[in-house]
């Protein structure tokens, strides 16, 4: 069976972008369908299992005004709903899980919950469908437009047609992109192309591209043994070591990303060492009542589980689902070897208390609903942002290109991963910067936009625009931009090449909150 649905503005992809374009284009008063892959809208922050990466200046400047909403909702949801002891609750910026890495650390729960009641008003009103388990398979262009986008049900296997006047790719991957042709590139640039310091000395790599990390949540129960079964491919696991790390993958070494000195850990905290179990803890449970928490939850987003042996970007169906359970298979072992065999400050081996919490992830299997996708397929832009843009190396009056288009800000280390290519990490300083307009829109196509990971950036500039308030930021500029273009009859390119129509749009977003130029902070 095929339905045929329409709206101004149609979002594929319900990310973190995706959620943002499709609060902004509601709000602007527009009809909005917005699919997504999985049962739970919120992509990163939620089937991705990630909590919020932000820069030292988010209790204060430094991001929109309804990513702001979306934390306070976090904090409110837990204070109503949990018995949060008194000082935590009476702490503005309270963090439920106090992770080292995050001053907002939640469940996916929790945030998947504020998500679904930021956007209840218009789901209700009946402006916004969002179409969960769905996936596009399909699209129809005529010359620079798309014309339909054609979803799939991953439940009844039904097709429905979408169109639009505007069309948003918001998927973690960039989905649309090769469907409709647009123009786009992946992996790792060329010096010689782009100019940038740490871009590759020889040939561009499109097959180079940041790791893919499966994440899962564990709490711990001293005395009680939750040991899974032991993964098909442990023993490989077990053994395996990269060339650029000091030691076993499973094991408590890594590596300083920015020195690439080695680095030992501590599970548990000790005082002395860093510690994976507060890296991104979820929850504290010394922040809520006696017996509000069985534990402390943690989720584990390490280095240990950072899968780099091969793209699941442009690669034949077969090679995608080997590297995804292998991805898969790294987490499980990971988590089979702590509960067994991993060195104990008391001399004994292994945590069998570790326990799985599948609930929390919202699966059957335990593991996050979707893999973390640090990198996309990228638009061709009109503006694409390069190191030069952003690196205080660069940049010696230690400010980031101000761009006339601007449309958000964002902060964060160029943070790369280890890549396919089997390089290791880059992590690098950056100034606080700007989003341009004219990374969000293609070269050529007409009606799409980038409204997510997807926009035109390089390998290294990607880094830092892939974190959590900046795709919030693109995804929303993006609903407001297609919103606009609908009301004046205007295309993209055209309102960002009309000084009079640039000035509206942005003084649109400064109206919504979006803020389009930092104070001075410092780099990163």
């Amino acid at each position: 069976m095929e339905r045929h649905l329409h709206a101004d503005i149609v979002i594929i992809g319900g990310s973190t972008g995706g959620c943002a374009a499709a609060l902004a284009a509601s709000r602007a008063g527009k009809r909005v369908i917005m699919t997504e892959e999985t049962d739970w809208i919120g992509g990163q922050l939620t089937s991705q299992m990630v909590p919020p990466d932000e820069h030292p200046w988010i209790e204060s400047f430094g991001c929109t005004a309804s990513y702001r909403a979306f934390r306070n909702g976090v904090r409110d949801y837990y204070k109503r709903h949990f018995a949060v002891l008194p000082a935590a609750r009476a702490n503005p910026h309270f963090n439920p899980g106090n992770a080292s890495v995050s001053r907002i650390a939640h469940e996916p729960r929790a945030a998947l919950a504020v998500l679904r009641d930021m956007l209840a008003p218009y789901i209700h009103r009946g402006s916004l469908t969002i179409m969960e388990q769905h996936k596009a398979v399909r699209v129809e262009t005529a010359g620079d437009e798309i014309r339909a986008v054609h979803v799939r049900s991953s439940l009844t296997g039904d097709t429905a047609v979408l169109t639009g006047a505007y069309f948003l790719d918001a998927t973690d991957e960039g989905d649309l992109l090769p469907l409709s042709g647009t123009e786009y590139v992946t992996g790792a640039e060329s010096a010689a192309e782009t100019g940038e310091p740490h871009a590759l000395d020889g040939a561009a790599d499109p097959a180079d591209m940041q790791a893919i990390t499966w994440c899962f949540a564990v709490d711990y129960i001293e005395g009680e043994d939750y040991t899974i079964q032991k993964p098909e491919q442990y023993e490989i696991w077990k053994q395996y070591s990269a060339s650029f790390w000091p030691d076993r993958q499973l094991s408590w070494t890594g590596l300083v990303p920015h020195t690439l000195e080695p680095i030992r850990y501590s599970f548990f905290p000790d005082g002395k060492s860093f510690s994976l179990w507060t890296y991104r803890r979820i929850i504290d449970r010394s922040q809520f009542a006696p017996g509000a928490f069985e534990s402390d939850v943690t989720v584990v987003n390490w280095p240990q589980n950072d899968y780099w042996l091969g793209p699941i970007i442009d690669v034949d169906e077969e090679e995608r689902r080997k590297h995804l359970e292998n991805a898969r298979q790294l987490s499980l072992s990971l988590l089979y070897w702590m509960q067994t065999e991993a060195p104990r400050p008391d001399g004994k081996a292994g945590y069998p208390g570790l326990r799985l919490r599948g609930d929390i992830a919202g699966t059957q299997d335990g593991l996050a609903k979707s893999p973390y996708i640090r990198e996309s397929r990228r638009i061709k832009a009109e503006t694409t942002v390069v190191e030069q843009d952003l690196s205080p190396e660069c940049r010696k009056d230690g400010l980031a290109a101000d761009y006339f288009d601007s449309v958000g800000i964002g902060a964060y280390r160029i943070d790369l991963h280890p890549s396919t290519a089997l390089r290791t990490y880059i992590d690098i300083s950056s100034l606080p910067f700007q989003i341009p307009l004219g990374s969000l829109i293609p070269v050529r196509m007409n009606n799409l936009l980038a409204a997510c990971k997807n926009i035109g950036t390089t390998h290294i500039t990607n880094g830092c625009y892939r974190l959590h308030p900046v795709e919030w930021n693109i995804g929303e500029a993006a609903g407001y931009l297609a919103s606009f273009c609908i009301d004046r009859g205007m295309r993209p390119r055209a309102v960002r090449a009309d000084g009079v129509s640039l000035g509206d749009y942005q003084a649109m977003l400064a109206a919504a909150g979006v803020e389009l130029k930092w104070p001075s902070p410092r780099a990163l």
